[in-house]
């Protein structure tokens, strides 16, 4: 069984090519609690086109999550919504809680080879908080839950189609997430994998899916509470 490591090895990292970043809780830390507000916007929506008093759409929303991945596709399949509608109110949030991240854009941008942001967001989503963090020139592309045909990670479906179109060869590539289910297929698919954890890890508020002692710790090589400062060591492959 593996053991996931806390610090990375530059020699470890000295083959990837293609550096691959979740969005939401790995390029900003999950204090922020970005989410929340996407969160609440998306029972609000799930309220109105039901009809649903708030803490039952609350229950349906997330039920449709843990089923389908997002609650995206739980209500295109069991309601026929226009995915356009929906990602445009889940997305209306307040990004002044992002600040601009120095460190962290300078670690992304001295990476060799290329900087991808794969999310199950939208493209307007990911690059509205990657601005207000000061990092989105930093990445060659960016891949979302349209570009993936609404179907989210962890679909393998999904990843296939990411790294078909971005010619990514696997072997050479590195997948940093903040949900654990979400690196099982990157790390079959033999990507190095790094597991984004809030950094007040025992008091955060989790799903118990969510929680390091259920994760497979054979699909995580790296876990780390700061992205800044992991990247940091690895600049040593930018010499």
């Amino acid at each position: 069984m593996n053991t996931p490591a806390k610090l990375p090895s530059p020699a470890d990292f000295a083959h990837v090519r293609d550096w691959v970043f979740d969005l939401d809780n790995t390029l900003y830390p999950h204090h922020v609690d970005l989410f929340a507000q996407i969160d609440r916007n998306m029972a609000a929506f799930v309220a109105e086109l039901l009809q649903l008093e708030p803490a039952e759409a609350k229950l349906l929303q997330k039920r449709y999550y843990h089923e389908h991945g997002t609650t995206l596709a739980g209500l295109m399949l069991h309601h026929n919504v226009d995915p356009n509608a929906f990602l445009e109110r889940a997305h209306a949030i307040d990004y002044s809680a992002l600040l601009p991240d120095v460190a962290l854009g300078e670690a992304i941008r001295q990476l060799p080879g290329r900087k991808f942001i794969f999310t199950n967001g939208t493209v307007a989503h990911a690059q509205a908080a990657a601005r207000a963090l000061g990092i989105l020139d930093h990445f060659d592309d960016i891949f979302d839950i349209v570009a993936a045909d609404y179907q989210p990670k962890p679909a393998g479906a999904t990843y296939d189609k990411f790294a078909s179109l971005n010619r990514i060869d696997t072997e050479k590539a590195a997948m940093f997430e903040d949900l654990p289910r979400n690196l099982l297929v990157p790390k079959a698919l033999g990507m190095k994998t790094v597991l984004l954890v809030p950094r007040n890890l025992g008091t955060a508020i989790l799903e118990t899916w969510e929680r390091v002692e259920h994760i497979d710790p054979d699909s995580v090589d790296y876990i780390t509470d700061d992205l800044a400062g992991f990247l940091e060591r690895l600049l040593p492959l930018a010499d």
